[in-house]
């Protein structure tokens, strides 16, 4: 049974969701909450297994929210699913940071929210391809912009990485799930886990949503939506 906490300040919007969360086999909703600091309350309580995250709100904001949620919970800590929309590229790129494990659009339909909780409920993470690509353009240009700076730290380097590691970096940074990846390479979820395990390792991160980062950072895959 996957424990599902809903935070969104839209009451309709979270009504929506819970509603439809609740009506899901294998699901269990252990609290709803209209704003940050509220969220991260109910967190402590109810020690879900998943969040779903809003990120613009009144008060304390989703990535506030979602900071203080993974620094104080106990192990293992929840996975925040950040329910977002086009329009906020810098916050999502924050959320990112925060230590957010997948980005779900608002209007995104009833299967795609439900397949959302699972993946990441099940430790994998998720960056709806259209999220990702947008969160990469944004990127870009705030990597841009600190490279021209006194202060710009150079990116991690790749050389440690195996040419498979590489491999699955790159397709994770592409937005793949473990089981996409697995197909795509014609090996295991449990040998993709293996991959990335080791890779978070050698390049010194903490999840997976920061080697995204570094896949940009590193140049490994580049900005460009004609993809999607």
């Amino acid at each position: 049974m996957t424990r599902v906490l809903v935070v969104d300040d839209q009451f309709l919007i979270r009504a929506g969701l819970v509603g439809l969360l609740r009506a899901a086999p294998g699901i269990e909703v252990v609290g709803e909450a209209g704003d940050g600091a509220e969220a991260v309350e109910l967190a402590a309580t109810t020690r879900p297994d998943v969040i779903l995250m809003d990120i613009r709100m009144p008060g304390m904001s989703g990535i506030v929210a979602t900071e203080k949620i993974l620094a104080e919970a106990p192990e293992p800590p929840p996975r925040v699913l950040i329910l977002t929309t086009f329009d906020l590229d810098e916050y999502v790129y924050g959320a990112l940071r925060a230590g957010a494990s997948g980005f779900l659009l608002k209007d995104s339909g009833p299967e795609r929210l439900l397949a959302a909780v699972a993946a990441v409920g099940g430790g994998d993470a998720l960056f709806a391809p259209s999220v990702t690509c947008r969160l990469v353009e944004a990127f870009a240009r705030q990597a841009g912009a600190a490279a021209a700076g006194d202060s710009a730290e150079p990116p991690p380097d790749l050389r440690a990485l195996t040419l498979r590691e590489v491999e699955v970096l790159k397709l994770i940074a592409a937005g793949l799930s473990n089981a996409d990846i697995a197909d795509r390479l014609y090996i295991s979820e449990a040998t993709v886990k293996t991959h990335l395990n080791r890779t978070m390792s050698k390049l010194d991160l903490d999840s997976r949503a920061q080697a995204v980062v570094v896949a940009y950072e590193t140049g490994l895959v580049t900005p460009g939506c004609g993809d999607r």
